[in-house]
């Protein structure tokens, strides 16, 4: 596999990030509450996006807190999109925690494969190996409903 410009080596902080990014995902996967779900893809993103400033930025000591998002184009311009794409996600999030709505199941499901997508874009940004995709993970085992056989098409 090659590796890209940007991932010579991978610091310690950035590649403990990539798994603690999917391992809320994973854990996205395993519970039923919705908005639990949401946050928990939200967050896994969130750590995705601090691996690649891990490995790619270093800190200035007179910048001030900045969203990640507003940071990450600046840092890897490739992934633009997808900071202003988590960037709305975050706001949502913040209405699903202030209980002003709640996530239906399709957006909860919806942002975990695309934190996945963006997860293993963030480890090819890297030039870290690709992970087995969560597949059969996504919905978790108490909202799906055991298949039934009718014998019948």
């Amino acid at each position: 596999m090659s590796r890209s410009p940007h991932s010579a080596a991978a610091p310690p902080a950035a590649l403990d990030l990539v798994e603690r990014a999917r391992g809320c995902l994973l854990e996205a996967c395993h519970t039923p509450d919705l908005c639990e779900r949401y946050r928990l893809a939200h967050i896994g993103a969130l750590r995705a996006a601090a691996a690649v400033l891990a490995a790619r930025s270093t800190p200035s000591p007179r910048s001030r807190p900045r969203s990640v998002w507003q940071v990450l184009p600046k840092v890897a311009p490739e992934l633009t999109e997808w900071a202003d794409f988590f960037a709305d996600t975050a706001r949502r999030r913040s209405a699903f925690e202030r209980g002003a709505t709640e996530p239906s199941a399709r957006e909860a499901d919806d942002l975990i494969r695309q934190t996945e997508t963006f997860l293993g874009l963030v480890l090819a940004a890297l030039g870290l190996p690709m992970r087995e995709p969560l597949g059969r993970w996504v919905a978790p085992p108490t909202l799906v409903a055991p298949a039934r056989r009718s014998g019948r098409i």
